[in-house]
């Protein structure tokens, strides 16, 4: 192992890297990973100690990035790791001990710095693997359907400004920063969050407040990413996603866009998607115990494709297209394809109700068929002073949750099917349509769908959400008329065996994981709670507006297949 070999960028800024290097000497192909962490972690958090590689015959790069660790200059995230990235694999490409072949891997973070690398096509990079990450920063990292990730941008913001406090000899500001890590989500409660202040004081960096202010997506999030340009990452891709990873949407969106966009690539996009959250990988997610199979061996996994495409061994040919862990049945399944866009007529299940169905004592219900006639409107109150909790609990906790608690609730609708009579598998991007009255212009909705399992718990197994501003822009949103809210839920992949049944949820709030609404008109971050308005908030059902989930539905058995 080598440490701190520095590398002089075209500014003259210094980045440093730790090398490590495969018994025998000679070039070899190259990993590399460029993080923001801290080098000495290498990604041990969820991927074996670079020494590992190494000793199957790579050189084993983990780099600082600019303004971090052992580097040299300041760092605003995601702003020069395309440029840098760039440089880094010019450089290394040269080196002595590199053969002129370079993988590059890591979550996260990590797996955008591939990205913007990639993006400039550099000869030397022969593949990526991106996981957990999004090539959309601000519809798959920061924002979904114009809500704010609220709890993750506070809590990371945290994180990363910590270590900028540090750096800068900042020392009042690095004791608040130092004290708020230790709970970082609380500060989400924080209102106005504009103007949290561990996270803006004087001499921080400017990053979480650009982030939170640019609530719309356009050329701030644009230059940092590949949202506006998918057909710039021509190179083989290994995509991994987990099904309650807080980047989940972006991971999907980012295989899918790579598959269509790729160019000579295309063929060569990979998915996993497991039932993970971000840290760490393994079979216990929330309160569930999701048994062995959970445990895939990652490392083995990345080991076989990089193999495969830098040392030509053909160890990820007969690999399947996309590898899916089935929540509910606890097995991998092999398919040819991830479900898309018209893969298939869907499921559609009606929400239906005497005009009551709030909470668990309500009397909503879940139908194949339509309503023929009007029903009564289902009407709940959403109160930004109390709002619904996320599925993870007041510090937004990734995972699978029993909601049945929160379902005791008036300020959620339920809607539940009687007990299924056959197996159904859902898998790709449910959609829900619902039609909504406010007694306000501004408001947000929120949709889960949930497997109930025969002694009563409720575990949400997809999820979506949007806000009415950014939903209906022309004509905008208006109080008192109903709107069709049409929502694409987060992707799943989820078994509902006879026994089971499908419950839906609808509120207008899952706080903190998303900011709440004030329902005033002044944009959340700088709303205090003398600006929040209670919304009465009404579901239609009836021949004129059909509230509806629509589940796709695999076109054909898939093939089971053992942990990889």
């Amino acid at each position: 192992m080598v440490r701190d070999v520095e590398m002089r960028l075209s500014d003259g800024t210094v980045l440093r890297s730790d090398h490590y290097l495969p018994p025998g000497g000679g070039p070899a192909p190259a990993l590399l990973v460029r993080q923001p962490y801290g080098k000495d972690i290498a990604t041990t958090v969820v991927y074996a100690h670079p020494v590992w590689f190494a000793r199957h015959g790579y050189v084993v790069v983990v780099q600082d990035v600019r303004g971090r660790g052992a580097s040299e200059g300041e760092f605003y995230p995601f702003a020069t790791e395309e440029q840098d990235g760039h440089e880094t694999l010019d450089w290394l490409a040269r080196r002595p001990e590199c053969n002129g072949r370079i993988g590059m891997y890591g979550f996260s973070y990590q797996g955008v710095t591939q990205l913007l690398a990639a993006a400039r096509g550099h000869p030397a990079l022969r593949c990526i693997a991106p996981w957990m990450t999004a090539g959309d920063l601000y519809r798959g990292w920061f924002y979904q359907g114009g809500l704010l990730r609220l709890a993750s941008t506070v809590g990371w913001a945290t994180q990363m400004l910590r270590g900028d406090a540090h750096r800068l000899g900042l020392p009042e500001a690095a004791r608040a920063l130092d004290a708020a890590w230790t709970s970082p989500t609380t500060h989400a409660q924080a209102a106005p969050f504009a103007g949290i202040p561990h996270l803006t004081a004087p001499g921080l960096p400017g990053y979480y407040a650009d982030w939170v202010a640019h609530d719309q997506p356009g050329p701030y999030w644009e230059r940092q990413d590949i949202s506006t340009r998918w057909d710039a990452v021509q190179v083989p891709a290994l995509h991994l996603v987990g099904w309650y990873d807080l980047y989940l949407h972006g991971g999907i969106q980012l295989f899918e866009q790579m598959a269509l966009h790729a160019g000579r690539a295309r063929e060569a996009q990979y998915l996993v998607a497991g039932p993970w959250v971000h840290i760490p990988w393994g079979p216990y997610i929330g309160e569930a115990d999701l048994g062995p199979g959970a445990l895939l061996d990652t490392d083995g996994l990345l080991l076989r494709w990089f193999d495969h495409w830098l040392k030509d061994a053909g160890t990820f040919a007969e690999e399947p297209r996309a590898r899916v862990f089935a929540l509910g049945e606890n097995r991998w399944h092999a398919l040819d394809a991830w479900p898309g866009a018209g893969s298939g007529e869907p499921l559609r299940w009606h929400l239906r109700s005497g005009g009551r169905a709030n909470g668990l004592r309500g009397d909503g219900w879940l139908s194949p068929e339509p309503p023929t006639s009007d029903e009564p409107r289902d009407t709940f109150v959403h109160d930004p002073d109390v709002p619904v909790v996320a599925p993870g609990g007041p510090t937004a906790a990734q995972g699978c949750f029993n909601q049945a608690r929160l379902e005791q609730g008036n300020n959620v609708l339920v809607y539940t099917s009687p007990p299924l009579e056959t197996r159904i598998h859902v898998c790709g991007t449910p959609a829900a349509v619902v039609f909504l009255q406010s007694s306000l212009d501004h408001c947000d909705l929120v949709v889960k769908l949930l497997r109930v399992l025969p002694d009563g718990r409720a575990f949400p197994f997809s999820m979506g959400g949007a806000r009415s501003s950014a939903l209906f822009k022309d004509p905008p949103h208006q109080a008192n008329a109903p709107h069709a809210w049409t929502l694409d839920l987060e992707a799943t992949s989820c078994v509902l065996s006879p026994g089971d049944r499908l419950r839906v949820e609808v509120a207008s709030s899952a706080f903190p994981l998303f900011d709440r609404n004030p329902g005033s008109g002044i944009p959340s971050r700088m709303a205090t709670p003398r600006d929040w308005l209670r919304a009465r908030q009404q579901v239609l059902h009836g021949p004129g507006h059909l509230s509806r989930i629509e589940l796709p539905l695999l076109a054909s058995p898939p093939r089971t297949c053992p942990t990889p």
